[in-house]
């Protein structure tokens, strides 16, 4: 069972720029790229779990403000040579809002 959640009109969330969705068990950074696709992964980098929201969007990809690890936002991978993944969410848009969908 799956659960979406509103998380911002997506006129609000700045291209190359993202909104963080807390809830009680992850913290989930929700990115609009410059193209108006929306992504949502796992908001702590696989590496030392630094907060991918604060990073800086470039393409489809996330830098990590701590170490510059650069994460796929399509597939959670790190670039590399480094390894590691964090988790993926599916998001949509409709009516010009964004949401996320969590599973319950």
């Amino acid at each position: 069972m799956s659960n979406w959640v509103k998380v911002a009109p997506l006129a609000d969330i700045p291209q190359l720029g993202a909104r963080v969705v807390r809830t009680k068990d992850i913290e989930v950074g929700v990115f609009r790229l410059e193209d108006d696709r929306i992504f949502a992964i796992n908001n702590k980098c696989p590496h030392k779990g630094g907060p991918l929201s604060e990073g800086i969007v470039y393409g489809d990809k996330i830098a990590c403000p701590m170490h510059s690890w650069k994460i796929s936002l399509v597939d959670g991978k790190a670039e590399e040579p480094d390894v590691g993944q964090t988790a993926c969410f599916n998001t949509k848009v409709e009516d010009g809002v964004v949401y996320l969908e969590l599973k319950a």
